[in-house]
């Protein structure tokens, strides 16, 4: 995909998903107030945290787009790991708050009325987080980006808490009809507390998916699987490799490596290698930046060399045997 239609993109559904949570949130709040149901208020502060976490996510991916310049020369991705973090905090922070208005409504009760209208509303809800999930991890998984993978985890966790609560309300419902004069209205306050349960969990998930690139980790194993099957294919050209490093910036990955060449090969060919070497790597995963540094392969092996050597056995200790001789 276009690079500059691919930030459009993220933009255009990041858009998207503040507009939804809006309209969810006018909804929510309403019915909540006007049924007195403490799981659907619950689930409004839950849209208003989302509608802040996708705020903070729409202006993350319009920058973090933006190219590499002298005061950020490895580019602006990492806004992005800095958004999903920023969300997981807020969705622990909705959490606590949901679990503290639960314990009280237990303590407290009061009767949920009018329970169709919140069977409706949250029906609505579930209906429309779906769609707009759905879009927003298409558009996250295409483009890699973290912030709109993190928005879309927070409208699926939406959905299953919007279903929590609406199967609450109904359980109220039937229960009346069924036993007039049984109160189980404490089964809303419950359901809101399961409501928090599952976003804690969600919130943990955006915590270790969005702060692991924060500290420069490695890219994933399947990954380095890649970029070590795409060095091997240039062998016997290539003898070899060490010093392979990885790590990722938002949807931006870093890559080097030392790619070890016959020691006679000439400044031409072994540039040449090294630009076939980068166009398979990027085609394969998509926006990265490849850092080549080529050595002489003279036989004068580490372990890390010894265990990426790509030469034939007796060509390898033939090598040791001369660079010992």
């Amino acid at each position: 995909m276009n690079k500059a239609r691919a930030e459009k993109e993220k933009v255009a559904v990041a858009r998207l998903s503040v507009l939804s949570n809006s309209v969810l949130i006018l909804i929510k709040v309403a019915a909540g107030i006007a049924m007195g149901s403490v799981s659907i208020i619950s689930e409004a502060a839950h849209s208003a945290v989302d509608l802040l976490a996708s705020i903070i996510a729409f202006f993350s991916v319009r920058n973090s787009g933006k190219p590499a310049d002298r005061d950020h020369p490895f580019g602006h991705g990492k806004i992005e790991n800095i958004s999903g973090t920023v969300e997981a905090f807020l969705i622990f922070m909705a959490a606590g708050w949901i679990i503290y208005e639960s314990v009280s409504r237990l303590i407290h009760p009061r009767p949920v009325e009018s329970l169709g209208w919140g069977v409706g509303v949250m029906l609505f809800s579930c209906m429309l987080n779906i769609m707009v999930s759905r879009q927003l991890f298409k558009v996250g998984e295409r483009t890699d980006s973290v912030a709109l993978k993190a928005d879309a985890w927070h409208l699926r966790t939406d959905v299953y808490t919007s279903a929590g609560v609406m199967a609450g309300l109904l359980a109220i419902w039937i229960i009346e009809r069924l036993k007039p004069g049984l109160h189980v209205h404490w089964i809303d306050p419950v359901a809101a507390m399961g409501v928090a349960v599952l976003i804690v969990h969600a919130a943990w998930r955006l915590t270790v998916q969005s702060a692991r690139d924060l500290l420069d980790t490695t890219l994933p194993l399947s990954e380095r699987a890649i970029i070590r099957d795409l060095i091997a294919s240039k062998k016997p050209e290539v003898h070899g490799y060490h010093k392979l490093r990885t790590r990722k910036s938002g949807h931006m990955r870093f890559i080097e490596f030392h790619m070890l060449v016959d020691p006679d090969m000439n400044v031409k060919k072994s540039h040449r290698i090294t630009d076939e070497l980068t166009s398979l790597i990027t085609e394969r995963l998509p926006y990265s930046t490849v850092t080549i540094h080529v050595e002489p392969c003279d036989g004068r092996c580490d372990d890390e060399c010894t265990g990426n050597c790509l030469l034939p056995p007796d060509e390898r200790l033939r090598r040791l045997k001369q660079s010992h001789g």
